[in-house]
């Protein structure tokens, strides 16, 4: 059932099939099936990745949180076309999705962020994500000085912290299948609408 062709799964909006496909990498029990992989480049073209934790999605777009001063956000601001790539090994599946970021609404942050842990709150004030220090003690006695600051009080979301949203352009999805006969189709937007088409594996 799990690797049935994409053929049988196609619903016309790729954030359904998005769905259909997050939502089975969940309920087999994937560790973390929510990681993802964001690519990103300097305005020069210099390209970095890295691992988030997707938090959430719709038809808008995909979220994630993270320190706005930290080097994915420079280059981010800097150059907002990026890509996102989830891949679930238990499933032979690969989602890839390119497209614009930008910063969500203050407010949404701040709701998500009072639902974090209290120590990841912390955190979140504690850590000048990215920039060198000393040693870690350097971030150990700043979450003690923070847990006395914030005794017995909600801790606010620092404004250097907050989510993105990536407004997709394209999405594709890759389904394995033995002698790499693989399964591949690509939605992609145009005229505020989305296209279909299969590529050739």
């Amino acid at each position: 059932m799990l690797n049935r062709p994409i053929i049988s799964l196609i619903i016309s909006y790729s954030f359904k099939q998005f769905d259909i496909w997050f939502k089975d990498a969940h309920d087999i029990g994937l560790k973390d099936p929510n990681a993802m992989n964001v690519a990103s480049a300097t305005k020069d073209g210099v390209p970095s990745s890295r691992m988030v934790l997707l938090k959430s999605y719709d038809k808008n777009g995909f979220i994630f949180y993270t320190n706005y001063t930290s080097r994915k956000s420079r280059e981010i601001l800097d150059n907002p076309l990026v890509a996102l790539n989830f891949f679930w090994d238990a499933l032979e599946r690969q989602v890839r999705v390119e497209g614009k970021i930008k910063k969500i609404d203050p407010k949404i942050s701040d709701e998500y962020f009072s639902s974090r842990a209290r120590l990841s709150q912390l955190g979140a004030h504690a850590s000048n994500q990215s920039q060198v220090i000393e040693n870690y003690d350097v971030i150990t006695n700043k979450l003690k000085e923070l847990e006395k600051k914030y005794e017995d009080q909600e801790i606010p979301r620092p404004e250097h912290w907050g989510g993105f949203i990536i407004v997709p352009d394209t999405i594709e999805f890759w389904q394995g299948h033995q002698g790499r006969i693989h399964d591949r189709l690509k939605f992609r937007r145009a005229d505020q609408k989305w296209k279909l088409d299969r590529l050739s594996p």
